[in-house]
């Protein structure tokens, strides 16, 4: 029987076994990237266990525990211990699904588990060809400020190299004093997260480019591969005297990025007005849906019968 006491807390030296399992099990959400999970560890305290062939993560923020997995092949009797384990130990709302077809297959076996989609947690997922080229008329006002960015700051794309880390991360400390990062758990916390990636950004694996304007760097994008057809933008950082530096870091690391991918996961919006109204504003292709199962649901999955598959 799986229990809390089989976990142990995603590290850093986890890192190449994770690459494995998700080449061989590619996910679809950003939440479901090592990077994402090593970057965020300070807030949402991940573990993992094995479970048969596959791995069950779990995660813990502010004394809540939620389960994710098993990641591997489909073991139905691998998902009724983890979906066991989310009954005996986890919040109101422990079971997350990050795509359709783990969710198919849940429900295949269990036909009456309902799940409710949170949309604030959906990523948003473009087209690369799109977010490089903002082709067409619905990229008009978005190239105009581009145009315009560019004149008014004659900036200059770089690479960030391993000599550019220390001065990446003096931007973002001018980041977060304009952004008030101390007044604000939410932004706190993404200041801790980008600055563990700046400090490991070669052990993660991390690429990235900065903008500059008069010397001075201006804007940051920060990503890697969610999967092979996926790239995944982690941060996304600007300062405010160059009007459009956002946009731009946009556009630059797509058109780094459209030769290798097919399409570019940037995350979700968190629920914020404002944020979903910008990533809107470029047209995704389609949204990587998050699903949550209650634990009241849970508990009574199996009444209405089980399909073993």
């Amino acid at each position: 029987m799986l229990t809390i006491d089989d976990f142990s807390p995603v590290t850093l030296d986890d890192r190449d076994f994770f690459l494995d399992l998700l080449r061989r099990y590619p996910q679809q959400h950003s939440d479901m990237s090592f990077t994402t999970m090593a970057c965020w560890n300070h807030y949402a305290n991940y573990a993992w266990a094995r479970l048969g062939e596959g791995v069950v993560i779990m995660s813990v923020i502010d004394g809540e525990p939620t389960f994710r997995g098993p990641i591997g092949p489909r073991d139905p009797a691998a998902l009724e211990e983890t979906l066991d384990l989310a009954v005996r130990e986890g919040c109101p709302s422990p079971y997350y699904v990050f795509d359709e077809e783990t969710l198919a297959w849940v429900r295949s076996l269990y036909p009456g588990l309902p799940f409710r989609s949170d949309r604030d947690f959906a990523d948003y997922v473009y087209l690369s060809s799109d977010l490089d080229e903002l082709p067409g008329k619905h990229y008009l006002t978005i190239r105009r400020h581009l145009n315009r960015f560019r004149r008014e700051c004659n900036p200059i794309v770089e690479e960030i190299g391993p000599e550019d880390l220390e001065e990446v991360s003096e931007f973002l400390a001018k980041w977060c004093e304009w952004r008030h990062c101390e007044e604000s758990p939410v932004l706190a916390r993404e200041k801790e997260a980008v600055l563990y990636a700046m400090e490991h950004f070669a052990a993660l694996g991390l690429s990235g480019l900065m903008i500059r304007a008069e010397g001075t760097i201006r804007g940051i994008s920060i990503y890697d591969a969610l999967n092979d057809d996926v790239a995944l933008i982690h941060f996304e950082k600007g300062l405010p005297e160059c009007d459009g530096v956002y946009r731009a870091a946009n556009q630059e690391a797509a058109h780094r990025l459209a030769a290798d991918y097919i399409y570019i996961n940037r995350e979700s919006d968190v629920g914020v007005p404002g944020l979903r109204e910008a990533k809107l504003r470029y047209h995704p292709h389609h949204m990587a849906k998050v699903y949550i199962a209650q634990k009241e649901d849970l508990a009574k999955r199996n009444e209405g019968g089980q399909i073993n598959g």
